[in-house]
């Protein structure tokens, strides 16, 4: 059955979201980019401020959010985007067809369309791109997302038919993140530092603890870019960057970190707030692999010795959702599952009373990121009512948080904002994960949810999410808001952060 449509425009990505998902932070900040033309004058350029470098330029072997953040839609695109409401619409192919068996599309890719080296976007680059994202020159999670493609086939320059091995609900969706970014086959050999791609603009230069510097491709196939230049600068500190906006040295503080200071800016003429929402999960992680959290006692006692709500209102000004899962209320199998660890202390010492665990002493490694250190405190507090002592373990973000806690898993307890969308398999169905989450209970209903038809996905789904929280395999303390501070005149920033992507496309001036 024929699915997408033939519009020739491009469909605008709404903003954000991560790989093994998490989300990059800071570096110091140096001199960067121009702001935006004086008054009077045509405005050609954008500077956004940020406070997640990243520490590489390639998504396909390093971790971290902030790649995917700069580099999708801007630079790199997929066959296939999610709109702001959360639909699949049509990128660089502008349409595809399902077999009756739900196992093979076929995309009619996009004719002209070029990367910015030059070379032309054909149905070889989408075979090579899918069939690398299952190669060793991907070390990726992410990875695993592909493993369901059995065959990529060249149909013709502008056609190409993906064969899985069983019916998925949830691969055409991935397709939408960075696995189904599209690269050229010589645009791959210094991914780290150069990224060539068929987006709206083209990167024309990065400086390593100041900013990223994009420019807008003539060649575009698709709907230009409102600017000339778009700018992405970089600060360690949260407060820097509203003193930046504040100075006119950026015209948009985004993801902004510092939302105590967000009744200053609303109070404020010059300046616009947006209050969206993402798909972003604090979570509180603690290793199920590493004592005493291999306990499952002790795990649930966590759970209910956290007050989420005062959480939100202590650390983040109130901003913020709280759901009781890994799941946010952007996803088709969100539940409210708050009721399942109401905030009982006395239940949580029950709870380490029968596990033989009272009077703890962990660890707690927390990245140098402002969200993070801001939870931290009231974490530590609420842990020691209830006979759980946490010491603060200050790891540099990202490099000391990937390498001990990501990658080694040198930790007991963490706190972490996950954006990519759709994670809760990612997380929690490898147990190599830095979770460590057993998935034995876990893995043949998500293999059965994603086998099934729709309504059966949404509750397969459901039913997997509810066996992790029982389990509490992780505490989501809250969903991140999208807090976007800018200049007055500055138009078409994304309000809601939905996916990976900080799409640039769209913001331009009045």
């Amino acid at each position: 059955m024929p699915l997408g449509s033939l519009s020739k425009k491009k469909l605008t990505v709404p903003a954000l979201a991560a790989t093994a998902a998490l989300a990059l932070a800071g570096c110091n900040a140096g001199a960067g980019a121009e702001p935006g033309a004086a008054d009077g004058e045509a405005q050609t350029d954008i500077v956004v401020a940020l406070t997640g470098e990243p520490v590489n330029l390639d998504f396909t072997t390093t971790a971290g959010a902030a790649i995917p953040q700069a580099l999708m839609s801007n630079v790199y695109e997929g066959l296939v985007e999610v709109d702001q409401q959360g639909e699949i619409q049509p990128l660089l192919a502008e349409s595809w067809e399902q077999s009756e068996d739900r196992k093979d599309y076929t995309f009619k890719l996009r004719e002209g369309v070029t990367f910015s080296n030059g070379e032309a976007f054909d149905a070889e680059d989408v075979k090579f791109s899918i069939e690398r994202v299952q190669s060793d020159a991907w070390v990726s999670g992410m990875k695993a997302k592909m493993d369901i493609v059995d065959e990529v086939t060249v149909e013709s320059p502008t056609s190409v038919t993906v064969s899985l091995k069983q019916p998925s609900n949830a691969w055409l969706f991935n397709m939408t993140t960075l696995v189904g970014a599209m690269f050229d086959p010589s645009g791959v050999e210094d991914l780290a530092n150069e990224a060539i791609g068929t987006g709206p603009f083209s990167l024309e230069s990065w400086t390593r603890g100041d900013s990223i510097k994009f420019a807008a491709r003539d060649d575009y196939w698709g709907t230009a870019p409102k600017v000339q230049n778009a700018t992405l600068r970089y600060f360690g500190d949260a407060v820097a960057t509203t003193n930046a906006l504040r100075s006119g040295d950026v015209d948009v503080v985004y993801n902004m970190q510092a939302p105590e200071l967000v009744n200053s800016f609303q109070s404020d003429d010059a300046f616009q707030v947006l209050e969206g929402t993402s798909n972003g999960e604090i979570v509180l992680s603690m290793n199920n692999k590493a004592a005493p959290f291999d306990d499952v006692r002790v795990r649930q006692a966590v759970m209910h010795a956290i007050d989420r709500q005062a959480v939100v209102d202590t650390a983040w000004n109130g901003l913020g959702t709280v759901v009781g899962g890994p799941v946010p209320p952007t996803d088709p199998y969100y539940e409210d599952l708050n009721g399942v660890y109401p905030y009982d202390p006395e239940k949580a010492k029950s709870l380490l009373r029968e596990a033989g665990a009272e009077n703890l002493d962990i660890t707690f490694t927390v990245p140098t990121r402002p969200y993070a250190s801001a939870i931290s405190e009231i974490v530590v507090s609420q842990l020691s009512d209830v006979g759980i002592n946490a010491t603060i373990e200050t790891a540099e973000f990202p490099a000391v948080w990937l390498d001990k806690v990501f990658t080694q898993h040198d930790y007991q307890m963490s706190v972490v904002l996950a954006v990519e969308a759709r994670d809760v398999l990612t997380m929690f169905n490898n147990p190599d994960y830095y979770l460590g989450f057993d998935n034995e209970a876990i893995a043949p209903l998500a293999a059965e949810a994603d086998r099934a038809d729709e309504d059966g996905y949404v509750e397969g789904m459901k039913e997997v999410v509810r066996t992790i929280v029982d389990e509490a395999g992780a505490d989501t303390l809250f969903i991140f808001p999208n807090v976007v501070v800018a200049k007055a005149g500055v138009t078409g920033i994304p309000e809601n952060s939905v996916t990976e992507a900080l799409d640039l496309t769209d913001i331009g001036w009045q």
